[in-house]
């Protein structure tokens, strides 16, 4: 496993039931992690896990009170915990868009997000999305709002990320392209694009992969 890019926020392991994907990562690691809140018509709810400093794991599923999924269509059909993707926090989302775009980097308008916690507390980011992200191997970017506390502070600690990396066929470009959006992430050669994380807890060492 690979050192950690330092400013990775969360990465996203899916799941066609959220109650499945906890149990997973809990009998894995011994640690279980809480609810997080829905995503209003998008059709998705999510547990968190803390996994040591600014960092968090965020396991997605339907939310079967939503009547269609608009995020990650495809969460039904997963037959095991997968990575979908992965987060990276940034402190001013507009100069990130501007950069990004003076280096001809294709990307989706900023949009402004939101979710309601279980306790009634607003947590308030603005998400910027890249047009191709290569199926979830290159990062989309968060803002939080100042008012929000960030997931990782208080979702249920004891784990660590403890790797993360890429691999890929042609690692030269896909380091490339790392090193224009100004992320720092270890790509390695592989037989198939993919990102892998290792989660170790009290009761275990978790791997991941996309």
């Amino acid at each position: 496993m690979e050192a950690l890019p330092p400013v990775l926020d969360h990465i996203i392991l899916g799941c066609s039931d959220l109650d499945g994907g906890v149990q997973f990562i809990a009998e894995r690691t011994g640690v279980r992690a809480v609810l997080g809140g829905v995503h209003p018509g998008h059709g998705t709810r999510n547990s968190l896990l803390s996994v040591g400093g600014r960092s968090y794991l965020e396991v997605l599923a339907p939310d079967p009170q939503q009547p269609a999924l608009t995020w990650y269509r495809m969460l039904p059909e997963l037959s095991e915990p997968r990575l979908l993707g992965w987060a990276v926090q940034v402190a001013n989302l507009a100069e990130l868009a501007q950069r990004l775009g003076t280096a001809r980097i294709a990307c989706k308008t900023p949009t402004a997000g939101s979710r309601v916690r279980p306790d009634g507390r607003r947590l308030r980011w603005t998400m910027l999305a890249l047009e191709d992200n290569r199926g979830g191997l290159l990062p989309f970017f968060l803002e939080w709002s100042a008012d929000s506390t960030h997931p990782s502070e208080d979702a249920p600690a004891g784990c660590r990320l403890v790797g993360f990396g890429v691999e890929s066929p042609d690692p030269d470009e896909l380091a490339g392209m790392y090193q224009r959006l100004g992320v720092e992430v270890a790509v390695k050669r592989g037989d198939r694009p993919r990102i892998f994380a290792r989660i170790a807890g009290p009761g275990g060492e978790c791997d991941l992969t996309s």
